[in-house]
């Protein structure tokens, strides 16, 4: 077994049991309490939508629909804690639990384990794998094998946002190129407004730094190449000419979505539909509302990120059959309706997505375009995330702050692929 892959079982089997032996309480608790172990159910579902208000409709139709008794365990909701939970279950070969959801991350940390069910042959066949975005299949949740090992639940891009009535105060009528983000940036940044806002606190800014890469056509774990560099110093010299505040290096997005509220910046990057800036009013065409991402390269070619949580085949499972039976539901028309309908999760598959969301929808039209003019790619993850994702945002700080020049943080970001691949 890999040395690395050995370590996180050892590392976060210790911790689980200190936290536990430190009366950190229960984390796990089961949906259906009644039951007095597994036999009354056809499979478990370990779930961390167990709080959403119409998870047990949901959970009704998914039943109604298979034909499938289903056992759920509510995953805890601290990530930490859930990311040892889960971490715990599938490196002990635990089969009390059959089908698991994940996130990017630990589908970046577990893929290539051999805890996880391949699910080529069963689930994720090639007429269904078609559907969704082939970036992300490949890069965040197939295996070193060429195995898809889970069945993504949503899509969720990390969407370009604009304040509409900036830009119209701006002049400006088009962000589509390098040229007409440069001219934004300028003509915005005026009266305590900035042309662009990020959430640059050193876990988050990570999203951003491989977006940007992205668009000038550069290569997230290739630090030698030209449009990297680039890319970094086009983030640098907005800073420099205070297009971009400094003083975001300490915002998550709940601190960065309150102030695109309120008018600070003229676009942004964000995950999700734009729930908060709905709660606030301030979501439609003439306020805040998505964008196409603007082309940074000369060839017109654009990029998007989604993300996704993933529903996983535990390999210690024995309730094979029925934890596929789940799987193909999830991954079918019927069931990505359920789940948009249930947790308002955008349909991963596009041909359901142009069935299943009504045109009213505020986000169809934009997303429909993402999937069809962007090149659509999951972030770029090594099995040690959390450490990668951290390292990169503490000198990408460093960098923004003029404590390390461009060049020197270019070296730096290869020497941490180079450690942490």
């Amino acid at each position: 077994m890999n040395k690395r892959i050995k370590s996180v079982m050892l590392s976060t089997v210790l911790l689980t049991g200190l936290l536990a032996g430190c009366g950190s309480g229960t984390t796990q608790s089961s949906k259906n309490s009644e039951n007095g172990g597994n036999s009354k159910y056809d499979l478990t579902l370990y779930s961390i939508n167990t709080t959403d208000a119409d998870f047990d409709e949901w959970l009704n139709n998914v039943q109604d629909a298979t034909g499938l008794k289903i056992n759920v365990i509510a995953a805890p909701t601290d990530s930490d804690t859930r990311q040892q939970k889960i971490t715990t279950i599938l490196s002990t070969g635990d089969s009390s639990v059959d089908i698991l959801e994940i996130n990017d991350e630990m589908s970046a940390s577990f893929k290539n384990s051999g805890w996880l069910e391949g699910l080529n042959d069963t689930v994720m066949t090639d007429d269904i794998r078609g559907e969704f975005a082939k970036g992300y299949l490949e890069q965040m949740i197939t295996d070193k094998g060429g195995n898809v090992i889970g069945v993504p639940g949503y899509s969720g891009y990390l969407a370009f946002w604009v304040n509409q009535k900036i830009m119209d105060n701006a002049g400006i009528t088009s962000i589509d190129t390098k040229e007409d983000f440069k001219k934004y940036m300028s003509a915005a940044s005026v009266n305590g407004t900035y042309g662009y806002g990020g959430s640059w606190e050193k876990t988050y800014v990570f999203n951003e730094i491989a977006q940007f890469v992205n668009m000038f056509g550069g290569d997230y774990f290739d630090w030698t190449r030209p449009e990297n560099k680039e890319a970094i110093q086009f983030l640098y010299d907005m800073v420099k000419n205070n297009e971009t505040p400094i003083d975001q290096i300490a915002d998550k997005y709940e601190q960065m979505n309150p102030k695109a509220n309120d008018g600070k910046y003229g676009c942004w990057f964000m995950w999700g539909l734009g729930s908060d800036y709905q709660k606030a009013g301030m979501l439609g065409d003439d306020k805040i509302h998505m964008a196409m991402v603007p082309s940074m390269t000369d060839d017109g070619n654009r990029a998007i990120f989604t993300d996704s949580w993933s529903y996983v085949l535990n390999s210690a499972s024995k309730n094979k059959e029925a934890a596929i039976k789940f799987l193909k539901y999830m991954a079918s028309e019927g069931g990505m309706e359920a789940s948009y309908k249930a947790f308002d999760r955008y349909p991963a598959r596009k041909d359901v997505a142009e069935k299943v969301v009504p045109d009213s929808d505020p986000a169809k039209e934009m997303y429909s375009r993402y999937a069809s003019e962007c090149n659509v790619k999951g972030r770029p993850m090594l099995p040690q995330t959390m450490e990668f994702i951290t390292d990169m945002g503490t000198i990408y700080q460093s960098c923004m702050k003029g404590e390390i020049s461009v060049d020197d943080f270019c070296k730096k970001a290869q020497d941490l692929v180079d450690k942490y691949k």
